[in-house]
């Protein structure tokens, strides 16, 4: 009899080993430091995924009973895995396109600048526009001898390409320097008293004997880009392509798009279409297109509930320029340069326009606000708007950048609900100069001010400005934490009691992203339910002492359950 019975438990356990669960997951994660940003579990070894979404959390023997016998199986072997990141402002094609053109962001020094553009010249045909981007006066290690206005001039430009146009965008983004061909071509080489240097919206620098010297700020910038050709179809494929891969290499999987017109739109839905799209867009509609606003206003807001790879129902507005070219719209004179507050880049009866039609058809505003001038302007008119329509009340209106803020101004970001979308690097990038611009009180008052902004219950989403800095989120997390340059300094951080915590770092990288395009039930944190969107890394971000922190590599990116990278 006990034979029998041995026999009959030895079927059981065949059957049962042989049945597997009843519900295997398609694959597994086990044998991790899984940060999850969810309160209520924030830390566990292993996640199961099924049909590309979170199955199950926990530890790594918990989800291991969840295998079938074709589960994939990943062992991260103790590296650190996260909610997958979200750049959350920056520029799509302008990612790519900056691999198809000079690249400046890394030059030194003027004279570099000037041999990148005569290598580029000796390759190009005379007449043949030479394009780049990336420059940034105040990041050279030394200045040139000759300048004016705190730009460079252009003669040596003029030496190396005497035939071919030059137009090379700053940065920011919001200036640019061309060579007197392109200059020419625009009909502004010679000014000399028969236009002033000052255009809406921005200015012509010349020097004192009113020529120009080639660096064109804010608005102006169009009177030479105009001019260059337009890029084609093929080209724009490319860099998409290139754009899409920088991505996913540096661990991002969602995307806001900062401002696009409708041929991006249509480029990324093709993509969408063909299986081509390893990172989740969330476009906003570039405010500087009205009629593209106005078609959009009458077909409404276009968001994937299905795949949530491609959502467009945000406007994005540029009201004032950037702190290097001195394009940023201030309460007050610059320090370097008295007499000048700036530029009013968009009409605020713009804002007050958008904002009222936006807000009743659902669509979210984003302003780009970089001076406090900017920044308390468009707060009013956002506040005029909700209170003009009480019952729009999830609107979850933006300030891209809140750079630099009056101090009064800062309690109304948690106080309206508006959400501060900032970029930390530029932090390290722009303080050791911007104290220059601003003087010493209004940088502690008011400028990247990330814990004044928390105690207001603000939330804040981070980001690179994608090409303005590379968008590696790496780098802007250690100045989310640290406040220092990327070479470390100061000792303690730039105003070190504004500092985020790793936690807010990592929340305002990922949950906060989510939440800043309506998507935080879908994506943003590590829960059963939601997206398996991951961002693996060979170190733990949390834990590793702080000037560890730019060594950290991706190891792997996961969007939607799919392995877009791996290291």
């Amino acid at each position: 009899m006990r034979h029998i019975y041995f026999l009959a438990f030895l079927a059981f356990i065949g059957f049962a080993c042989n049945s597997g669960p009843e519900n295997p997951a398609d694959k597994i994660f086990i044998n991790g430091t899984i940060y999850t940003v969810d309160e209520s579990n924030p830390k566990v070894e292993a996640v199961a995924v099924k049909d590309g979404m979170i199955q199950a959390i926990g530890s790594s023997a918990e989800i291991q009973e969840l295998a079938g016998e074709n589960t994939e199986v990943v062992d991260l072997e103790g590296k650190t895995m996260t909610p997958g990141f979200i750049e959350s402002h920056a520029h799509l094609m302008g990612i790519g396109y900056n691999k198809l053109e000079l690249d400046l962001m890394y030059v030194k020094t003027y004279d570099e600048l000037v041999e990148k553009v005569a290598e580029a010249v000796a390759k190009a045909k005379p007449g043949d526009w030479i394009t780049g981007r990336g420059w940034h006066q105040d990041k050279w290690i030394e200045k040139p001898e000759k300048m004016v206005k705190g730009f460079q001039t252009n003669e040596p430009l003029n030496a190396v390409s005497p035939d071919n146009p030059v137009f090379l965008r700053h940065a920011s983004g919001h200036a640019s320097f061309a060579n007197s061909k392109a200059l020419e071509l625009a009909g502004i080489a010679n000014l000399k008293g028969e236009r002033p240097g000052e255009v809406e919206g921005g200015e012509i620098i010349t020097d004192e004997l009113g020529n120009p010297t080639g660096v064109l700020t804010e608005r102006a910038s169009s009177l030479v880009a105009r001019l260059v050709p337009e890029e084609t179809p093929e080209r724009a494929e490319e860099a998409l392509t290139l754009a899409l891969q920088e991505l996913v290499e540096k661990g991002i999987t969602s995307f806001h798009d900062a401002g696009s017109g409708q041929g991006v739109i249509d480029l990324v839905q093709k993509f969408k279409d063909e299986g081509k799209l390893t990172v989740r867009q969330y476009i906003m509609l570039t405010g500087r297109q009205p009629e593209l606003l106005e078609e959009w206003y009458k077909k409404g807001p276009m968001i994937d509930t299905e795949d949530h790879l491609l959502t467009v129902r945000s406007i994005k507005l540029n009201c004032d320029g950037a702190l290097g070219p001195r394009g940023a719209w201030l309460l007050e004179d610059y320090a370097d340069r008295p007499g000048h507050r700036g530029h009013e880049t968009l009409p605020m009866s713009v804002v007050t326009e958008v904002s009222e039609k936006a807000l009743p058809l659902g669509f979210q505003v984003c302003s780009h606000a970089i001076g406090d001038r900017a920044n308390q302007e468009i707060l009013d008119r956002y506040e005029a708007a909700f209170t003009k329509f009480p019952d729009a009340t999830d609107h979850r209106f933006r300030i891209e950048h809140a750079q630099h803020l009056h101090p009064d101004d800062i309690p109304r970001f948690g106080e309206l609900g508006v959400i501060a979308a900032m970029q930390a690097i530029h932090l390290s990038s722009d303080r050791p100069w911007a104290i220059d611009r601003l003087g010493k009180k209004r940088i502690i008052d008011g400028a990247y001010v990330w814990q004044k902004l928390f105690q207001t219950g603000a939330r804040i989403c981070n980001g690179t400005d994608a090409p303005v800095e590379p968008v590696d989120p790496i780098p802007s997390f250690y100045a989310s934490v640290t406040r220092k340059t990327l070479e470390g300094l100061p000792e303690g951080g730039y105003e070190g009691d504004q500092k985020m915590t790793r936690e807010q770092a990592l929340k305002s990288y990922t949950l906060d992203g989510a939440y800043a395009e309506f998507e935080e039930d879908f994506k943003g944190s590590i829960e059963v339910g939601k997206a398996a969107d991951f961002t693996v890394f060979d170190q733990n971000i949390m834990e590793v002492p702080e000037d560890e922190i730019l060594k950290t590599q991706v190891a792997m990116t996961v969007m939607g359950g799919q392995v877009v990278f791996k290291k």
